[in-house]
């Protein structure tokens, strides 16, 4: 079976994800739906062969160890994939992850104009959550690129594995890619600092040592992106503190205080027509009020202010969906089965109807 004709038609189905595994046909995913091709069953032994040419001797090794493994795969003329290579039922599977060849911008993807604000921010650590699938990758790149055409800075990256790839265009960009270029996201972050960056993107705040040095270069004028898989600004700050342990959290508090610059939570959602998928976000700008509650462990009042906050961008996720709803982009069922409150939605859908037709 040959696995890039098999990318190519994932691709030209503009599915997102193919799944290999034994005992299965390969099956993708396409609009979040599991469809099964009509190709036959793998054996583990067929899984093994295509895995072991993917990934290559060195790394090929590494799996039979580690029992894991993250690599990047390209297929010319196609497109990119992340690879995460795993054991199920001790035969080796995997999952391909399409990434678009081009860098799609924040005007392309139409994500709100404060997402490019965000992006001139000088120092600090801004934050996209969500989760696993829902285009956290896709946002940090479309901001990247942005800071790439917009400003003489040096940008360093460090991924796992490397996703899109940044032509340098005003900016200088270096890209690291964890288990090739370095040993870990902890390791890379703490020699960056002598690499002479002005921004930082960090896949993923995996543990606690990550997430402090990623502060402390928050605190030292770079402007760090990251991603952590929380649904929610709260949520996320309280996720941050808790790995440390008691006696750090109120520093921490103290310093997240300081640092924190914004989150984006986002998740994907079905387009009424069918046609594919749309983000709807959460987004927080942290003001003076939003860092005295988090000094204050007040986290779970933000909600009000980001609910108030729309002169400077902010807005919950529940009046996103409620946007995307009014303008005809999503169903009724879609927005309910995402609002955090459910109820609530449906009362301020109904005075929105209710409005335009008094129209």
């Amino acid at each position: 079976m040959d696995l890039n004709s098999l990318l190519k038609l994932l691709a030209q189905t503009k599915g997102s994800d193919l799944h290999l595994c034994a005992g299965e046909p390969p099956t993708m995913r396409v609009q979040r739906a599991i469809r099964r091709t009509r190709f036959p069953e793998l054996s583990g032994a067929e899984v093994g062969e295509i895995l072991k040419r993917v990934a290559g001797p060195e790394r090929w090794g590494r799996f039979l160890e580690e029992r894991e493994l993250d690599v990047a795969y390209v297929v010319a003329g196609v497109a990119r994939f992340r690879v995460n290579m795993y054991w199920e039922q001790n035969e080796p599977a995997a999952c391909f992850h399409r990434i678009p060849s081009e860098v799609a911008t924040l005007d392309e993807l139409g994500f709100p104009p404060v997402l490019k604000t965000i992006a001139r921010l000088p120092r600090g650590i801004v934050l996209v959550t969500g989760p696993t699938g829902c285009g956290k990758s896709t946002t940090l790149a479309a901001m990247i690129d942005y800071i790439n055409e917009q400003r003489p800075v040096h940008i360093v990256t460090i991924e796992d594995p490397v996703e899109f790839i940044h032509r340098p265009k005003m900016a200088s960009v270096m890209q690291r890619e964890i288990g090739i270029d370095t040993h870990s996201f902890a390791e890379a972050l703490r020699h960056v600092m002598r690499q002479n960056p002005d921004v930082i993107l960090v896949g993923e705040l995996r543990d606690l040592e990550t997430i402090q040095l990623a502060i402390t270069a928050g605190e030292t004028g770079h402007l760090v992106f990251s991603t952590l898989h929380t649904l929610d600004a709260a949520q996320t700050i309280d996720r941050m503190v808790d790995v440390f342990e008691s006696q750090r959290q109120e520093q921490v508090r103290a310093q997240l205080a300081i640092t924190l610059q914004a989150v984006i939570g986002q998740d994907l959602l079905q387009r009424a027509d069918g046609t594919g998928l749309v983000p709807a976000m959460e987004i927080m700008i942290v003001t003076p009020g939003i860092r005295n509650l988090i000094r204050e462990r007040k986290t779970h009042q933000i909600y009000t202010l980001i609910q108030g906050g729309g002169e400077l961008g902010m807005q919950t996720f529940d009046q996103h969906l409620l946007s995307l709803y009014a303008q005809g982009i999503i169903k009724a069922e879609e927005a309910l089965a995402k609002a955090s409150n459910p109820e609530e939605f449906k009362r301020q859908a109904k005075i929105g109807r209710d409005r335009q037709e008094a129209a």
